[in-house]
């Protein structure tokens, strides 16, 4: 089973802020590029090891922070791509974040389309790596993205067209001939579904980030730095690439971080054991197990709590 030894490994960790409170429930809203590690390691393992329940619940980071503030949700831990989708919900629900790992995006694609020998030459370095944009333009070609209206990944996924087509001069035309529109629903799926799809055999290839296409054992072709969005180095590069939101928002390109903050009142002890799990515990040992490049922890915002200062402390240690 993937990431078998990250699970027993996390299993048998000590735990800092478990011992604090009686047991509760760490009800978790997380991106939906965070499921598999989530539900069938970090969670079960946090449970494991501090006595408290896990709940998770995946989806667009947008979406999710879109669903607690309508009430629809009300998780006590966030793990969002980006601190953008947390501070929608400053200063009501939270007034900071820390920012953990990162993951760059590439495009995971399936063995068996037709398409593999292809793309695994360009993922190999066999064939030039602008072949992948005519590629992607084929008639047939079934590519799955998310929804850059609620997901940060399919956000990041529209601008690296962008961005490739101006560094590799490629046509003007890319961005519309390979994606279409910016909902397009012929590619768009949500987060939690793409992949799934993709290893069934209903997409040629789709957007992932690396780290979900190592936990899956799903063969990808690697993104150059300037393009990837995971390098928060390369944040002034990123950025120059834009997209206009149906909402008529424009967002401009950012690096792919992984932030986490508590939300609300209610077992505040078990969110509190849970971020720290995440910061400075077997979580973070996870999640570089699983493909994440570890950050510093980085606090933004106020009102930081006690514990949650403590780890980031630690770690930074």
């Amino acid at each position: 089973m993937a990431l078998a030894a990250v699970a027993l490994g996390a299993c048998g960790s000590t735990q800092h802020a478990s011992a604090s409170h009686t047991h509760e429930t760490a009800s978790v809203a997380y991106a939906g590029s965070l499921e598999y590690l989530n539900e069938h390691v970090i969670g079960p393992d946090f449970a494991r090891a501090t006595g408290d329940v896990y709940e998770g619940r995946g989806g667009g980071s947008f979406g999710l922070a879109h669903d607690i503030i309508a009430g629809e949700i009300s998780p006590n831990v966030f793990e969002s791509i980006g601190g953008a989708p947390i501070a929608e919900l400053e200063p009501r629900f939270t007034r900071w974040y820390v920012t953990v790992a990162s993951s760059p995006i590439v495009l995971a694609y399936n063995p068996h389309t037709s398409f593999a020998p292809r793309l695994a030459a360009i993922a190999a370095g066999r064939a030039p790596f602008t072949e992948l944009f005519s590629l992607l333009r084929t008639p047939g070609f079934l590519l799955g993205r998310t929804n850059p209206a609620t997901d940060p990944q399919g956000q990041a996924f529209y601008e690296m067209v962008e961005l490739a087509t101006v560094r590799y001069h490629l046509p003007a035309s890319t961005t519309s001939a390979v994606l279409g529109s910016l909902e397009n629903p012929s590619q768009v799926y949500s987060e939690t579904s793409l992949e799934a799809r993709l290893e069934s055999g209903q997409l040629d290839a789709a957007s992932a980030f690396r780290s979900q296409a190592i936990q899956l054992h799903l063969p990808y072709i690697a993104l150059p730095a300037a393009i990837d969005f995971g390098d928060p180095a390369d944040a002034a590069t990123y950025a120059t690439a834009s997209l206009t939101l149906p909402d008529g928002s424009v967002v401009h390109g950012h690096a792919l971080t992984l932030a986490v903050t508590t939300l609300g009142r209610h077992d505040q002890g078990a969110a509190m054991a849970f971020v720290d799990y995440v910061i400075d515990g077997a979580g973070r040992e996870a999640l570089a197990a699983g493909g994440y490049t570890l950050l510093r922890p980085t606090v933004t915002g106020t009102g930081v709590p006690h514990v949650v200062r403590t780890a980031v402390a630690r770690a930074d240690g």
